[in-house]
């Protein structure tokens, strides 16, 4: 279920599953261990993305909070970076830990971590800040005390493209009401990217840098008012076909600007 937060000016979604440490160790363990380190040495995102921003080096300390399974981790350290991981699935840090021990990565919570103040010169938040019920201000908080004056916060999150924000103003989501929900279960938040921006401006940060992503999935899952629409884009989206991932990926990025699904959003602390 979605519905729309009018205060915030955010989707709510809400799931079935519980929101706590378990829930992610079961969902890292649908993957296949043997695929992430394949995963981290074909990365052309998170890699490409803060080479832009900062030239490889062992001297730069890089922190992936709410690092998963680790492929963003060994991809920053395949690029020569000092690249640092944390996440609260105990069981799967653990994993981890065993499969590539080279790693620095670390059980523990982003919201309280113990590294020193201003120690990382760079800090990759993927598709986290969405997730707390509460918001996502301690995160923050936490990310703004570690990063060095200077540091990059390259932070992605699902947002309200303005196609969403068109459909909110139709009135085509349910009414948030936080009464009636159950707050233990899984969230996920589609986020006002000019609210993001604010919060992080009053932390000291500066927006240098931001890109929408994901077109297709973000103008397939706003298409239910159009059934027979949706079933050619869902087709359109899971495909493996070669020629068909040539079109999905060109509409990817064309359509991006309006309906993406993702924003990147890069800060730098001041």
């Amino acid at each position: 279920m979605r519905y729309y937060d009018s205060a915030k000016r955010c989707l709510v979604y809400e799931e079935e599953s519980r929101s706590n440490p378990d829930f992610w160790d079961e969902h890292w363990a649908k993957d296949d261990w043997n695929e992430i380190e394949n995963k981290g040495k074909k990365d052309r995102f998170v890699s490409k993305i803060t080479q832009k921003f900062l030239t490889p080096s062992h001297s730069l300390k890089i922190l992936e909070g709410g690092c998963g399974k680790g492929q963003y981790v060994y991809s920053l350290d395949c690029c020569g970076y000092d690249a640092y991981g944390i996440d609260f699935a105990k069981n799967t840090v653990a994993k981890v830990n065993q499969k590539f021990p080279h790693l620095n990565i670390k059980f523990g919570d982003i919201r309280q971590m113990d590294f020193p103040d201003n120690f990382f010169d760079a800090y990759w938040s993927l598709g986290v800040i969405e997730h707390f019920f509460e918001g996502y201000l301690e995160i923050l908080e936490e990310m703004n005390r570690i990063l060095k004056p200077g540091g990059y916060a390259f932070v992605t999150f699902p947002y309200m493209s303005p196609l969403r924000k068109l459909r909110a103003k139709l009135g085509r989501f349910p009414k948030f009401q936080k009464e009636r929900l159950d707050i233990s279960k899984f969230f996920q938040f589609a986020l006002d990217a000019r609210c993001v921006q604010k919060d992080f401006s009053k932390k000291g940060f500066e927006m240098v840098y931001k890109r929408s992503f994901d077109g297709i999935k973000g103008l397939k899952d706003e298409l239910d008012d159009f059934p027979f629409s949706q079933k050619i884009f869902k087709e359109i989206y899971y495909s493996n076909n070669f020629f068909i991932k040539i079109i999905k990926y060109a509409i990817h990025f064309s359509l991006a600007p309006v309906c993406g699904h993702i924003i990147l959003m890069v800060f730098r602390k001041k």
